[in-house]
């Protein structure tokens, strides 16, 4: 390893968190919603307060302090209602056909 990069793992690891804060603000407003903000309800709100913050770096920070927003249930739509009813004649129209490929 060179000597470059070790002092500078070193003077990482000195520093601390560089996004403590933010990750405490994150927290709170999570828990202040009781965990329905997702990443991108939770930056709007960063930028309500004036911060200025990308929405991935939340999303990053989010997995980090493991909050996961909750997901509402998708609705069901499977029912297509009554199908293969033929309509009813209200024409009284004949539509049978009197030889094979002829009409009426």
């Amino acid at each position: 390893m060179s000597r470059s990069t070790w002092y500078y793992n070193m003077n990482a690891l000195k520093q601390g968190d560089r996004y403590a804060g933010l990750k405490e603000n994150i927290r709170k407003i999570y828990h202040y919603h009781k965990g329905r903000y997702g990443y991108r309800r939770i930056t709007l709100a960063l930028r309500k307060q004036g911060l200025r913050i990308n929405h991935k770096t939340v999303q990053r920070l989010m997995a980090e302090l493991s909050l996961r927003s909750v997901i509402r249930a998708k609705k069901y739509r499977a029912w297509k209602g009554r199908t293969g009813e033929a309509a009813p004649n209200i024409l009284s129209r004949n539509f049978g056909a009197s030889k094979p490929t002829k009409n009426g």
